[in-house]
C-alpha cells in the first residue's frame, strides 16, 4: 500500500502531467493562428467547445452562448485555495483595471469557476472571485459537470485528501491546472496563458485581441 504522502505525490504528477499532455494536444493540432500576435497569449486556430451547463454566482445557467460578445479567460480553482488561487486572482485583477477603459459591451471578462463543489457554492465562488474585482464572473455545478466544463477547455483538476481526511472530511486540497484558458468572442477555445502572469502583457494583448476582428 502507498503511503498517504506518496499518494499525494502520485496524484499531483498525474495532474501535472495531463495537463501537459492537454496542452500539448491542443497546440500540437493546432494550425496557424488567425490573430494578432501577442505576448502573454499563446493562440491557436479557434475550436468549438463541447457543451456545458454550469450555475453562475448570479443564479443563471453558464452555458455556451453566455460566453459570446466578449473575449473570456478561464481559471479554474476554489476558495480553500491557500496560495495559488489568491496570487493568480490579484495579478489577473491588475489586468482587469488596465482593460477597464475598454467599452462594456466588448470588455474582456474573467471568469473564475470553483472546482470544489463541496465546499463552495455558486454564490460563494462570487464572492471570492469579486473579492478581487468586481466584474469578476463566477460559476460552479456538480462534479460531473465540472469534469465536462474543464476537460472541454483542456484543463485538469482533482481532490486531494490531507493528512487527517479520515477523521475530517473537509481536510483536502484541489489540485487543479495553473494555466488560463482563453475563448474568442464565439466562445471557442482560442487560446492559453500559462503561469508565471504577467498582468500589463496580459491586458495589452486582451486590449489588442478586443480590438482586432472575428475570423
Amino acid at each position: 500500500m502507498f503511503t498517504r504522502p506518496v499518494v499525494i505525490a502520485l496524484v499531483a504528477a498525474l495532474l501535472a502531467g495531463l495537463g501537459l499532455m492537454a496542452g500539448k494536444r491542443v497546440f500540437d493540432r493546432a494550425s496557424a493562428s488567425p490573430w494578432p500576435a501577442t505576448r502573454a497569449v499563446e493562440l491557436h486556430a479557434p475550436r468549438e467547445v463541447s457543451a456545458f451547463n454550469l450555475a453562475q454566482s448570479d443564479g443563471t445557467r453558464l452555458v455556451p452562448g453566455e460566453l459570446r460578445g466578449h473575449w473570456t479567460l478561464v481559471y479554474l480553482g476554489f476558495t480553500a485555495c491557500p496560495d495559488v488561487c489568491p496570487t493568480a486572482l490579484a495579478e489577473l485583477a491588475q489586468a482587469q483595471k488596465r482593460w477597464q477603459a475598454l467599452p462594456e459591451a466588448t470588455r474582456p471578462r474573467l471568469l473564475f469557476v470553483s472546482v470544489d463543489p463541496e465546499r463552495d457554492s455558486p454564490a460563494r465562488a462570487g464572492e471570492y472571485a469579486r473579492a478581487f474585482h468586481r466584474d469578476s464572473l463566477a460559476a460552479s455545478g456538480d462534479l460531473p459537470a465540472l469534469e465536462n466544463f474543464a476537460g472541454a477547455l483542456h484543463l485538469v483538476f482533482g481532490k486531494v485528501p490531507g493528512k487527517h481526511f479520515d477523521e475530517n472530511p473537509n481536510d483536502y486540497a484541489v489540485d487543479h491546472s495553473a494555466s488560463i484558458a482563453v475563448l474568442d468572442p464565439e466562445g471557442r477555445l482560442a487560446g492559453l496563458i500559462r503561469p508565471p502572469f504577467d498582468p500589463a502583457a496580459i491586458a495589452d494583448d486582451m486590449t489588442l485581441l478586443t480590438k482586432a476582428p472575428v475570423p
